[in-house]
């Protein structure tokens, strides 16, 4: 969801998008959105979330939409409120969808999917519960004209991997709510574009970061700033499966080094500052097995990190074991060794200045 801006009632736009691949169109038959009832109120279950403003989405004064494939799609905007960090449900009613849908995997937020027509219901008890979410792409709000939003691209470390399921504590949700309770930076919102095994350089689950910048940050309403927490993968994913040169970590740091010459370019090129984060250690990992050189890798990269950017955010600093450097420390890891926990999460956020933010 794009959190662009607050405000107590505005027109807000819905996006909805179909994958960039030859599957079938998406067949909407009706859309209806309902403002949930508090943040609180997810974590208790979704019985808790009642309609409220209960209203049908149009696209182009119809409620019903035929979206081609690979493409985005916006719907005409509603006018409701718009509260700060509140929380929003939309239920589609699909005619056909095919065998593959867009989604977002590893969100840790639900989807409750059920069959036949249940539009105007309040509760779903038997519906199943999924932690997947489905075509929604983004909200956009209309503000003020000083209000302006924050990118955050990366992968699962910014997509919320660790965090709690339905529990809005990834490290960019607190790092909104942070913001809200600043009277100085209430109209900055902050866009969360990460994905899970997300690499600057290959592709995975989805696009590469140089592949989705255009669409996935330049493409957001409002944005100024950029904040750059992507590579670990890349690193990671060298040695994966077997063992390589030294010339071939060389190599693997000057890429990525380049991927992020690329994005401030490219970032600068559109007025866009962009504030790197430093990788986050993540020996231990059972699932990249990183031996010394991958860890050598990862300090010939932050160095850059740290000097080259518009701004820094030190999150290896917070999250680093002070007697062991190359370890995450135990009270912020989700004991993965490779992902942080809600309490880390918690950290990075509290450790990002907000003045990078304010002219």
């Amino acid at each position: 969801m794009r959190r662009d801006a607050t405000a107590d009632c505005a027109f807000v736009y819905w996006w909805f998008a179909i994958a960039r691949a030859p599957i079938e169109p998406l067949r909407n038959r009706t859309i209806t959105h309902r403002r949930g009832a508090c943040r609180e109120s997810q974590r208790r279950g979704f019985a808790e979330d009642r309609a409220r403003l209960g209203q049908t989405l149009l696209f182009s004064g119809r409620p019903d939409v035929l979206i081609p494939e690979g493409t985005d799609y916006l719907s005409d905007p509603l006018e409701f409120p718009a509260v700060a960090l509140s929380d929003f449900a939309v239920t589609l009613r699909l005619e056909s969808g095919g065998n593959v849908l867009t989604g977002h995997s590893g969100r840790r937020a639900a989807s409750l999917r059920i069959t036949g027509t249940a539009l105007a219901a309040e509760d779903f008890p038997e519906a199943k519960k999924i932690m997947h979410w489905y075509f929604m792409a983004g909200v956009d709000v209309e503000a003020p004209a000083d209000a302006f939003s924050i990118v955050a691209l990366g992968d699962s470390i910014t997509d919320g991997h660790g965090a709690t399921t339905d529990g809005n504590d990834r490290w960019p949700d607190l790092f909104a709510k942070r913001l809200q309770a600043n009277a100085a930076t209430r109209k900055i919102g902050v866009v969360n574009q990460g994905i899970g095994g997300n690499r600057l350089l290959a592709d995975g689950i989805a696009a590469n970061a140089l592949a989705r910048f255009d669409h996935d940050v330049l493409g957001q309403a409002g944005v100024r700033y950029l904040i750059l927490l992507e590579g670990i993968n890349d690193l990671g994913m060298l040695t994966h499966e077997i063992e390589v040169t030294d010339t071939e970590h060389d190599a693997e740091v000057r890429r990525v080094i380049a991927a992020y010459e690329q994005i401030l370019a490219r970032a600068h090129a559109q007025g866009i500052r962009v504030i790197g984060a430093t990788l986050t250690p993540f020996v231990g990992s059972a699932f990249y097995h990183p031996n010394n050189k991958n860890e050598a890798d990862r300090q010939a990269v932050n160095p850059w990190v740290r000097k080259h950017f518009d701004g820094v955010i030190d999150f290896d600093r917070v999250l680093r074991d002070p007697q062991h450097l190359e370890k995450m420390l135990p009270a912020f890891d989700s004991g993965d060794h490779l992902h942080p926990s809600p309490a880390g999460f918690a950290a990075m956020a509290d450790a990002i200045p907000a003045s990078l933010f304010i002219n």
